[in-house]
């Protein structure tokens, strides 16, 4: 099964817009209690997230994943930090990728894959202003094309 397939439960829909993704890693996240309830459901947000490595470790930050509704007291901090699963090539890999100016790693999207929570993470390299307009024009131009075809 290729990268990133499954059912979709949240997707960073910034990210192609904000960076250019150079690489695509499929990591599994390490949750606690309701968390993955949480998940299943839907209630989480990648927008601010982003990966960092320490001490050998991937670590997933600012991801928030809402309290699930009927978890009373074994609900979680929403933004706490969880580890990723990842092998130690591909932790030395994204290690180096980080020393690159300019190169960050972020969340792109969350999915289920046979019943466990994977995360499609990439390395970004931020765009600037004028690659973010060159992408508008792409889309509106696209847009356009199907729109013409559809009339046909």
């Amino acid at each position: 099964m290729p990268k990133g397939t499954g059912k979709v439960l949240a997707q960073n829909r910034q990210a192609h817009f904000e960076y250019t993704i150079l690489d695509t890693f499929e990591a599994g996240i390490v949750l606690k209690g309701t968390e993955i309830k949480s998940i299943r459901n839907g209630k989480l947000n990648l927008r601010d997230g982003y990966v960092s490595i320490h001490g050998g470790e991937a670590i997933l930050q600012n991801v928030h994943i809402s309290p699930f509704e009927q978890g009373n007291i074994f609900n979680h901090d929403p933004l706490r930090t969880r580890k990723l699963l990842l092998h130690k090539k591909q932790i030395n890999y994204l290690a180096n990728e980080l020393k690159t100016q300019g190169v960050t790693i972020i969340p792109l999207k969350v999915y289920l894959k046979d019943g466990f929570a994977k995360v499609l993470i990439g390395i970004a390299q931020g765009k600037k202003k004028y690659d973010k307009r060159e992408s508008l024009k792409q889309k509106d131009m696209k847009r356009e094309i199907d729109r013409a075809m559809k009339n046909r």
